[in-house]
């Protein structure tokens, strides 16, 4: 069976190779643990039903007593044995796998190892993860999933030293509080959990972001006022929350704590572990307001298993619903569904009492997503995402006559407007690393070709100004869709002096089809693209598709080949949201 070594072992993030060793030793442990079960089993059933559970690695432990437990009593479903093992897992790296095995997409969170074999129930330390996986396109998951089995509220982490400066333990601080600090001439030093790969980095980004939105009096004041945040915390992120503790201060000494890490978005078991392995310098934890999402910790049947596994899910679930695991989570620093801890759980300083209405469970009892709209996850994350990592794009935009429609959701402003707009939206959210061309095209828009250069791809350190007044030039022409031959010009142009330790991109925006009579065709288009590909120098090739002439069946084939991804809307009011999706699920740049 899977032991873990240490009450309080902290919680880790599997990078590549070693993600692909922990899930073949996750293996090789699950066929071990059935035989053992064999032992256990009572007399009274008969057969065996096999049930793989995978959970974060915090709560692993009380659930593998729990079922161990259960086994030793006579586990069984309708006269039939109940063979569960529960192991460790990461919450991404099973997140990664459920999304490649269902075909759903999440941005920020990679390729699944090959060797990865999804559970039949999966215990991750937040629902978010559900709902990122429903809104990416999975399968509607077994009857009951999402129901919380413990929590652990997401608390901002300072060390004590620094804590006390700004008010603790006796301030009720809030979640704009924490934004004045973290943006002010002298910053907190505040870092976070890669927000994509980690639920309580997320939480804490979700609770920043509500904040940043009621700051200011205008839209662009609110969003100077988040970027300048995400771009604080970017400067302090790790994508392992081990080496994210590491940098809090190790000594006591003034200058230690002043250049070490001064705040984190951590779950309050992280600080309880963290404290309990008598660091020099504690951690503590504060109870911002409003409340950000809690680890919920739901109890999820994946999408395709079979009847007698789901029946033996919903028998194991109500083990996990009695006072013996509260107790068993509280020797794991967790307390239960209800926000309420059992005994022996060691609150840290500060924490609001559950008796007197701190960290209510939703009413739903359905954990700390619910009511969250999903759109919101993913708009922060794709905020993020633009705002805090570095490219290299070319930007081309459809100018043919069709443009000049009207948008009925945009108060009247053409295709071409709301697409300009969209840029210059997205234009804000990148920083000075970035590099930048803008392109139009058409049908003969420069002589015989259909394309114009309006801005070369130039750093925006140096290049913001020109890009800004170039999408200001932009008007629309009488031309046709000359998708094709402006396509393969771009993606030569910035093959031409592709960049290292980037992400290298065409994002071409267009409302029609291909109508050039005079190009390349379609075929010969995916030809030379594919003749060009070089995979050592990706180039990624993203399509906004804006209204009902265009066609994704044409699209596909082109970003099947360079890598990317079509996005086709009916409303091109919702460009500007599907940029920052675009921008999202570029993968990380080659090293």
């Amino acid at each position: 069976m899977v032991t873990v070594s240490g009450r309080h072992r902290m919680r880790s993030r599997l990078p590549g190779a070693g993600a692909a060793a922990a899930v073949t030793a996750l293996v090789l442990v699950v066929a071990g643990s059935w035989f053992g079960y064999q032992q256990l089993a009572g007399p009274s059933c008969s057969g065996q039903i096999r049930l793989s559970v995978a959970a974060a690695p915090e709560i692993q432990p009380a659930l593998k007593a729990a079922a161990d437990k259960w086994a030793a009593d006579g586990a069984e479903v309708g006269g039939t044995c109940v063979a569960v093992n529960v192991t460790a897992a990461e919450p991404v790296e099973v997140a990664a796998a459920v999304a490649s095995k269902h075909g759903a997409t999440l941005a920020g969170v990679g390729q699944a190892s090959g060797t990865a074999v999804t559970p039949d129930v999966w215990v991750p330390d937040s629902s978010t993860w559900l709902l990122r996986l429903k809104s990416g396109g999975a399968t509607a998951f077994g009857p009951a999933s999402g129901a919380s089995i413990a929590r652990s509220p997401v608390v901002v982490a300072l060390p004590e030293p620094v804590a006390a400066r700004i008010g603790w333990p006796d301030k009720k601080l809030t979640w704009t509080d924490l934004l004045r600090q973290v943006t002010s001439s002298k910053p907190l030093r505040a870092g976070i959990v890669e927000p994509t790969r980690d639920a309580a980095g997320l939480s804490g980004l979700l609770s920043l972001a509500a904040a940043a939105g009621g700051t200011g009096s205008s839209p662009a004041q609110a969003q100077a006022a988040m970027i300048g945040a995400l771009r604080q915390l970017a400067t302090n992120r790790s994508s392992l929350r081990q080496d994210l503790l590491a940098r809090f201060p190790r000594s006591s000494d003034p200058t230690a704590i002043a250049s070490g890490l001064g705040a984190a978005a951590l779950s309050e078991e992280d600080v309880i572990s963290y404290n309990s392995t008598k660091p020099p310098v504690p951690l503590a934890a504060l109870y911002l307001d409003p409340a950000p999402m809690p680890l919920d910790y739901p109890f999820a049947v994946l999408p395709g298993i079979e009847s007698v596994k789901a029946s033996a899910a919903k028998a194991l679930f109500e083990v996990l619903r009695t006072p013996a695991f509260r107790d068993r989570l509280a020797a794991q620093a967790l307390r239960g569904p209800d926000g309420k801890w059992g005994a022996g759980f060691e609150a840290p300083r500060g924490a609001p009492s559950p008796a007197a209405g701190g960290d209510a469970v939703p009413p739903t009892g359905q954990g700390g997503a619910a009511g969250l709209d999903p759109t919101v996850i993913q708009k922060v994350t794709s905020t993020w995402s633009a705002a805090t990592q570095s490219g290299r794009m070319l930007s081309v935009i459809d100018v043919s006559g069709s443009m000049k429609q009207k948008v009925a959701t945009a108060n009247g402003a053409t295709r071409l407007q709301v697409t300009v707009a969209a840029a210059n939206e997205g234009l804000a959210l990148l920083d000075d690393s970035w590099s930048i061309g803008l392109w139009t095209f058409s049908t003969n828009l420069n002589g015989p070709l259909d394309y114009r250069e309006i801005v070369p791809i130039k750093p925006l350190s140096s290049n913001r100004n020109a890009v800004r007044q170039g999408l200001a030039t932009i008007k629309p022409s009488s031309g046709n869709t000359g998708l094709y031959d402006t396509l393969l010009a771009a993606y030569k142009k910035v093959q031409e002096d592709w960049e290292p330790g980037k992400v290298n991109s065409v994002v071409l925006f267009t409302d029609g089809k291909n109508e050039d009579d005079n190009g390349i065709s379609q075929k010969e288009l995916l030809a030379q693209l594919k003749k060009l590909r070089d995979p050592e120098q990706p180039i990624q090739v993203i399509i906004i598709g804006i209204g009902k002439d265009v066609s994704r069946a044409e699209l596909e084939p082109i970003t099947a080949i360079t890598g990317g991804q079509p996005f086709v809307t009916d409303d091109p009011a919702k460009i500007g949201e599907i940029l920052l999706q675009a921008i999202a699920l570029r993968p990380s740049a080659p090293r």
